[in-house]
């Protein structure tokens, strides 16, 4: 069996999150809104009872809490996100979809099944499940990694 070329695994998982970034700005550039923010606007709808946190949605994502913050600030903006303070801890803010974010819910919704299904179309159930553990092993290797000094 020949060797893997690991350098090209790397480049290719880089491309896959590229080009999967690329059509979903595509497909969701008449709504205002990017793959990015559309992922982070249907984490705060799923908690829009409660609310959820800045803090939460760096647990979910990653990234640095200063591209979070300025992500939120656009949704915020446009109209999709509202702020509240936390009762009981006025330096706490808790984040809300709006009406407008419940509006397009079901498109981004939509959008993102579409992503899902023709990304994933040609594999197998178990190819899948390989994949998912295989991508989980990876995200280990990494935080281990980070963790390091």
């Amino acid at each position: 069996m020949a060797e893997l070329d690991r350098e090209q695994i790397l480049r290719d998982n880089r491309r896959i999150c590229i080009q999967m970034e690329q059509w979903a700005n595509a497909s969701l550039a008449h709504r205002g809104l990017t793959a990015t923010q559309a992922q982070i606007l249907m984490f705060i709808l799923s908690r829009s009872g409660q609310g959820t946190s800045l803090t939460a949605i760096h647990r979910e994502f990653g990234g640095s809490m200063a591209a979070l913050s300025s992500m939120v600030k656009r949704l915020k903006e446009k109209g999709y996100v509202r702020v509240e303070q936390c009762a009981g801890d006025d330096r706490r803010k808790l984040l809300f979809a709006t009406e407008k974010a419940k509006e397009v819910e079901e498109f981004l919704c939509h959008t993102t099944r579409q992503i899902r299904q023709r990304l994933y179309s040609c594999f197998s159930q178990e190819e899948l499940s390989t994949l998912d553990r295989l991508q989980k092993k990876m995200l280990s290797n990494l935080s281990l990694l980070i963790q390091q000094p």
